[in-house]
């Protein structure tokens, strides 16, 4: 006779999470498993059991006490504590808590429907003493995003959207009313509207149909998406921006210092379109050199309160893609009246410095002018006077009435300048600023915007030139405010000073290839910093050891709490030089005229808001740009799949190798199964793969032979197949 089948039981989904809740609702009530079934809404035995079991679970851990038999109470305690979850590809999760030096662990299966990057609570374990701790979330106090890019796979009734993040990891469950005409297999921007106590997926709605999954134009904008980053603007924003006027009037050029018939001109990228800054020249009777950083004035025609600042300040920043660059004002102002393009009079903001030789600055002025750009340099031309002043040929043109070679002056404002901001750039390093040249990595693109080609952009003298002015107006005008008394709210660009356990990691990455930091003080790991980058130049581990000293730095950001700038070696530091580009410096504008006016300190509550705001939104930026690369670097290999190419290893885990391509830095994988010779494990203190028969290594640094495997441009992977060491092959 055929035994009948148990009914499978069901396991109450988050139920720690879910009796936590309903203890901390009423932490002076005391609860059996009964009542705690019935607010869960449950009333079969194989859910009283669970219940019954985890009531157990959480007084062995000190989160509940049993105040009489069957009756329970959370313990008061100071167990819970607030921070940001940052998940693992492998589900696993780890909470940032200012309350501890350690990120606290969160196994997978107490993530409780918490998502990447969320504000949660979480309580945390009691621990035995020297282990990490870990704990459970218990609830989300804050998402940190709700949309999400994936692929949608249709149903009949219904269809699930696979995210694209690989730290996500759930699908999301959409109503068949809800697609928004998708079809199988479609990109799409999907956001979520719900996620049910008992369901194991979140409910959502199509937002935007993106495209077929690795098109271009779908796949770039994916990444935008992805990051909630804007790709076009609402018509009313671009309706109020073209009906501003944007004429030079003379009742305002009144307001203003008019410094038109000043020798101004601009270098930028060859391919650069929006010149938001200038330089004028002139020598002053004394001896010395009056310099002006003219910068695009904003503020004039963005005003608060508008629709066109309320866009200015969501997008916070221009987004730079390998292809396109997502403005954050639109083309009439970004391009056009903001653009300090040549022979065009243009309103600007500037900070105008008289100079000796040896660069001391003695006297500064700030304020409102409008200037007249007399030609545009290409970084190219202008490094071209600066190697081989000899071979400019001069033209005869009249300016502002004067007869007199424009190109020799303009020859004689470049050359001074640069050998002023040499000056300026040696006494900055010898205050203990880092210099920071890493290799940019530029595609060569056709018509179709297909990489046709990879070439590798490097500071040179005329970039180093712009820098330092640029850098020398950013600190004086906030010096300026800055030392005000009373003190006054402004807005600041900091960079506190590097992590001891990130330095420490540093240091033993580069031990590997020779190098060593001096961790004594301050001024000895700052020198030790800048050897270290001037030892690497020019050899296979340099953009490795770049990238890790970047990442061992802390982050800079905006805030109204000045705290210095370490890594420019500055006690003051703003961003005022690029309004048409960044939001930060759109403020610094409107709170420099309104102390210039005489005006009261500002709120710092709502500056500060906003300075949390353009921070998140530059980062986020900055992951959309690199994830482009990435893309753009995958699309370039996919023509050379037959090709064997000579890489560096620049990264070792558990489950492989990464591998950056030296003539293209484009970087691709090894995964640890593919690697057939032998049976590979990670050694983390040697970061290297070791195989265990052979005790054969593949260790950070090491220059291998790899051929492409396999690319995929939808979840923008790169996998190689490893050949073999370069010294076994050769």
């Amino acid at each position: 006779m055929p035994r009948k089948k148990k009914k499978k039981s069901t396991k109450i989904p988050n139920l720690t999470n879910s009796i936590l809740k309903i203890f901390k609702k009423d932490p002076k009530k005391t609860f059996n498993y009964k009542q705690i079934a019935s607010k869960l809404g449950v009333n079969d035995a194989s859910s009283r059991n669970q219940i019954i079991k985890r009531l157990g679970q959480l007084k062995s851990k000190g989160s509940i006490e049993e105040i009489e038999r069957g009756k329970y109470k959370i313990v008061a305690s100071t167990d819970y504590y607030q921070g940001k979850l940052e998940l693992t590809m492998k589900g696993q999760g780890f909470v940032i808590c200012d309350d501890f030096e350690e990120d606290i662990f969160i196994p997978s299966n107490n993530i409780n429907k918490a998502l990447d990057g969320d504000e949660v609570e979480v309580y945390v374990y009691r621990r035995r003493r020297n282990k990490r701790p870990e704990g459970e979330i218990v609830s989300i106090i804050k998402r940190a995003k709700t949309e999400f890019v994936g692929v949608i796979q249709l149903q009949k009734n219904f269809a699930f959207v696979q995210p694209s993040n690989p730290k996500m990891y759930t699908d999301i469950f959409v109503p068949i009313k809800k697609i928004k005409k998708a079809e199988d297999g479609d990109k799409v921007l999907v956001r979520i509207e719900d996620w049910p106590e008992k369901a194991d997926s979140p409910f959502g709605k199509v937002v935007d149909v993106l495209g077929k999954p690795g098109d271009h134009h779908t796949e770039i904008h994916s990444i935008l998406a992805e990051y909630g980053l804007p790709y076009e603007f609402p018509a009313e924003v671009e309706s109020y921006a073209n009906k501003l006027d944007t004429s030079i009037k003379k009742e305002e050029i009144k307001k203003r210092r008019d410094m038109r018939d000043v020798l101004t001109f601009t270098i930028d990228p060859k391919d650069a379109k929006d010149f938001d800054d200038a330089l004028s020249f002139q020598k002053l009777d004394n001896g010395n050199y009056e310099i002006g950083i003219h910068i695009a004035d904003v503020s004039h025609y963005v005003q608060p309160g508008t629709i066109l600042d309320d866009e200015a300040y969501e997008r916070a920043t221009s987004v730079y893609l390998v292809d396109r660059v997502v403005p954050m004002l639109p083309e009439i102002l970004s391009n056009g009246a903001c653009s300090l393009r040549p022979n065009e009079e243009k309103y600007t903001f500037s900070a105008v410095f008289e100079m000796n030789d040896k660069a001391e600055i003695k006297n500064s002025w700030f304020g409102r002018t409008v200037t007249y750009s007399d030609k545009r340099f290409a970084y190219e031309e202008a490094q071209a006077i600066i190697e081989n002043e000899n071979n400019i040929v001069p033209e005869e043109v009249s300016l502002t009435g004067k007869e007199y070679t424009v190109d020799n002056a303009i020859v004689e404002g470049i050359l001074t300048m640069d050998r002023l901001a040499k000056i300026m750039r040696a006494n900055r390093m010898g205050a203990g600023a880092i210099s920071f040249d890493k290799v940019e990595v530029k595609f060569n693109l056709d018509e179709e915007n297909n990489p046709v080609g990879v070439y590798f952009k490097t500071s040179k003298d005329a970039n180093k030139l712009i820098e330092e002015f640029m850098l020398l107006a950013n600190r004086k005008v906030a010096a300026f405010i800055g030392k005000q008394q009373p003190k006054k709210t402004f807005v600041y660009r900091i960079h506190d000073e590097p992590n001891d356990e990130k330095l420490m990691q540093l240091q033993g990455v580069i031990a590997k290839f020779g190098y060593r930091l001096n961790l004594k003080d301050r001024k000895s790991v700052t020198s030790s910093l800048n050897e270290l980058l001037r030892d690497v130049q020019g050899k296979k581990e340099q953009n490795l050891v770049d990238t890790l000293a970047i990442r061992s730095m802390s982050k800079a950001a905006y805030t109204t709490e000045n705290i210095g700038h370490y890594g420019l070696a500055f006690d003051y530091y703003s961003h005022f030089t690029s309004p048409i580009r960044r939001y930060p410096d759109v403020m610094v504008h409107r709170l420099l005229q309104h102390y210039l006016d005489n005006g009261k300190s500002a709120k710092q509550e709502e500056y500060e808001e906003k300075c949390e705001h353009s921070s998140n939104m530059e980062n986020l930026a900055a992951n959309a740009e690199r994830d482009s690369i990435k893309y753009m670097q995958i699309k370039f290999m996919e023509d050379h799949k037959d090709e064997n190419f000579l890489g560096v290893i620049s990264g070792v885990t558990e489950w492989g190798i990464y591998v950056e391509i030296i003539e293209n830095k484009c970087e691709g994988m090894v995964r640890i199964r593919d690697i057939k010779d032998d049976y590979y494990v990670f050694d983390e203190g040697e970061y290297a793969l070791v195989g265990e028969a052979t005790k054969n290594m593949y260790r950070l640094g090491d220059e291998v032979i790899v051929r492409v495997k396999n690319t995929d441009l939808v979840k923008r992977h790169l996998d190689f197949d490893l050949l073999g060491k370069r010294e076994e092959l050769e």
